[in-house]
């Protein structure tokens, strides 16, 4: 039997009157701020009122049903372990290929590239603006000479691969193509994703090249080429990652993210696909932070938003373009360089919340890279991280555990508020690249950031080890020491490849991705072409900066 909303009401005031107050008046309850990661005030108990508008067909449903809130699979971890997808790359193509295949050697399931600025930033390695910056945070790749190098060895046709880049993305995903082609491996036999997400480039992480518009109408080639060709490839990972490492909230990573996928379908509508075409391929990548409880409810509301989304504003028949998959990494910045050991213990917290949310795939930051780029060790303790929580912890026998809790679904329902409202700020913008261009997304997560720096600064908010529970002691942690020869082997090559290619066929070929980029025509094979014949990432980028221009982003005060 069920109680009328009176009858819990009137509990809840019995238990406050008779239970609570002179619990209150012998011990009063801590001096602390109880407050999310995201600032966001608790309260000290949630009950039935606090969902009393919330109706579980509606809004909850069960799992592999619309609109998803407990997951887009009926069996959740039952049928399919998420993907442990570690992020790698640093140094040179060599260096970084030695650790995939270590990787795959101690249990993980996916391939996940990191690149490094140059190559991020469309340039060669002998370019003198990124003079010093050879794989310190990603492997550097100049030419497809590069990439098979990196892939040499690795079963394409067997694992699913995540490549980090934006501006030159459709460049680089080319060189795994033609890297696949050369092999014999069929197009619609491979997996994987993207990155691809320039418009966060703009809001958050700045390693945009071109102007929006033209930048957007690359991202819709990838997606029109990749719904033709290569139809298990998702052409874009949405990326509120890098919004929460620039300082959002976790309401703020929520809405942004999602709005940005908004305004990638709108743009592939506009050109004319089908929005069931290219939806089920969009994937998401969220972060995974510290406050256990807000992470989860923004998981759930994120699948709830986008089903809901889908299917009203764009008419999306095909459940598939309902679901949203998303992958997820522990919070970069919430590791600190002081007792880089109690690291493992942060990135276990948000793994495990990243679990229950139900992300599709893992990434487990390592113990220091708050420090360097992780040790064979600290990353190997971070895979086994993912690996306990799923053989060991109990938490995959079920589906959605804490689905139903007064205080999850409170917190997903108020998250879902929060980016509605978002929605209708950037609406009122204009839509998201006209946000971008008057500041609005970077003036809201600076705001942001500084009231979190501000709340530890003061005390407010605790951080173990910075400013509580710091110690003096010296670092006892092996850090990665790179190949001192990486290179110099890496500019021999590219040396040696711009005097032996037909350097007359590159000509052409770059001539002819010019012609695509000043017409209407799609890029792709234009881009194939010059990859298949070893143009440089630089030297194609450089045709497409010639064309599009360079983006200058305007300063808010």
């Amino acid at each position: 039997m069920f109680e009328s909303p009176d009858q819990i009401e009137q509990a809840y005031a019995r238990w406050e009157q008779q239970t609570l107050r002179p619990t209150l008046a012998k011990a009063p309850e801590r001096d602390a701020a109880f407050i999310t990661t995201s600032s966001a005030p608790i309260e000290r108990l949630y009950t039935p009122r606090d969902i009393a508008d919330t109706s579980y067909t509606r809004d909850i449903a069960h799992p592999g049903e619309y609109p998803f809130t407990r997951g887009v699979h009926p069996t959740g971890y039952r049928g399919k372990l998420w993907t442990m997808r570690m992020f790698a790359g640093f140094g040179s193509a060599e260096e970084t290929n030695a650790r995939f295949k270590y990787l795959l050697e101690q249990g993980q399931t996916g391939l996940s590239i990191a690149f490094d600025m140059p190559t991020l930033y469309g340039r060669d390695t002998d370019h003198p603006l990124v003079e010093g910056e050879f794989g310190k945070c990603g492997v550097a790749i100049s030419s497809l000479a590069d990439m098979e190098i990196l892939l040499d060895g690795l079963p394409l046709d067997q694992v699913s691969t995540s490549m980090t880049i934006n501006s030159p993305a459709a460049i680089i995903w080319a060189m795994y193509l033609v890297v696949a082609e050369q092999r014999g491996i069929a197009w619609n036999q491979l997996r994987g994703t993207t990155q691809n997400d320039i418009l966060k480039e703009y809001i958050a992480q700045n390693e945009y090249i071109f102007p929006p518009e033209p930048s957007m109408r690359l991202v819709v080639d990838t997606f029109e080429f990749g719904a033709q060709h290569v139809p298990q490839w998702n052409p874009v990972s949405v990326s509120g990652y890098h919004i929460r490492e620039a300082g959002s909230t976790a309401a703020q990573e929520l809405a942004f993210t999602l709005a940005d996928g908004i305004a990638y379908v709108q743009a592939a509508v506009e050109r004319g696909l089908d929005v069931d075409a290219i939806a089920p391929r969009i994937s998401f990548f969220f972060n995974a932070h510290n406050d256990f409880f807000e992470e989860i409810a923004k998981y759930r509301a994120a699948r709830r938003v986008w089903a809901r989304t889908m299917r009203e504003r764009f008419g999306a028949k095909s459940p598939r373009s309902w679901w949203l998959r998303f992958h997820s990494q522990t919070a970069g910045c919430s590791l600190t360089a002081q007792q880089p050991e109690i690291n493992v213990v942060r990135t276990a917290i948000q793994a495990l919340a990243a679990v229950l949310g139900g992300t599709q795939s893992l990434h487990t930051n390592s113990l220091d890279e708050a420090l360097a780029l992780p040790s064979e060790k600290a990353v190997t303790i971070a895979l086994r991280t993912q690996q306990i929580i799923a053989e060991e912890s109990g938490v995959t026998n079920t589906v959605d555990p804490l689905g139903g809790s007064y205080f999850v679904e409170a917190l997903t329902d108020q998250m879902e508020r929060d980016c509605l409202a978002y929605f209708r700020q950037i609406d009122e913008q204009g839509g998201v690249v006209a946000a971008i261009r008057n500041g609005y997304f970077q003036k809201e997560i600076a705001d942001a950031a500084y009231r979190y720096q501000q709340e530890i600064d003061g005390g407010v908010r605790g951080i173990v080890g910075v400013n509580k529970y710091a110690v003096a002691e010296p670092l006892k942690i092996p850090l990665l020491e790179m190949d001192a020869e990486g290179e110099a082997r890496h500019l021999r090559r590219l040396n040696q490849l711009r005097q032996t290619r037909d350097n007359a066929l590159v000509q052409r070929r770059l001539g002819e991705l010019r012609a695509a980029a000043e017409g209407g025509a799609n890029m792709m094979p234009a881009i194939l072409d010059c990859v298949r014949a070893y143009a440089t990432v630089g030297e194609m980028c450089d045709v497409l900066r010639a064309v599009f221009g360079v983006y200058q982003e305007t300063v808010v005060v």
